[in-house]
């Protein structure tokens, strides 16, 4: 893992297309002076599951793999991550620990926020702040529908209002 230069977010092409990175700009301006770009070789861990959560990492190029280990030691992948998505949210606003390992697939870009610095951010920005109530809530649904499936073997219909 190597340290980047400081790149700005105000420098990617991408950033519209990205829900958290479209931020005003007041709110985008605080947060790139609070993030750390690091590049990731592939193979390597950004964190692993049962580890202390330490800051968020937005995923800006690159895929990484989130998975899981069962007690006889046994890696069930959950799922790949793209640019764009932020990695280890829950865990860190609650002051926990990861719960899953995730693992770059590519050389991965990523920009790393430790927890005091994220959670100053929220205090301070309502707009970073609902942006990241609705990434909680999208991923709350992806795992009800995920264990719907799993246990009811279907999904359900979206009804259309």
């Amino acid at each position: 893992m190597d340290s980047a230069s400081h790149q700005s977010c105000f420098d990617c092409l991408l950033r519209p297309d990205r829900l958290f990175c479209d931020l005003p700009t007041h709110a985008l301006e605080a947060f790139d002076s609070i993030k750390c770009l690091v590049h990731y070789p592939r193979g390597s861990l950004l964190f692993e599951e049962g580890q202390t959560a330490r800051g968020i990492f937005v995923l800006c190029e690159g895929r990484v793999k989130l998975s899981v280990c069962s007690e006889t030691g046994k890696r069930l992948t959950l799922r790949i991550a793209s640019p764009g998505e932020v990695l280890g949210t829950s865990a860190c606003l609650a002051g926990r620990q990861y719960e899953v390992t995730a693992e770059s697939l590519d050389s991965a870009k990523v920009a790393v926020v430790r927890r005091k610095d994220l959670l100053k951010f929220l205090k301070n920005h309502s707009e970073a702040c609902m942006q990241i109530v609705h990434l909680l809530s999208q991923d709350l649904h992806i795992a009800y529908e995920r264990v719907r499936s799993l246990g009811l073997g279907r999904t359900r219909r979206v009804r259309i209002h």
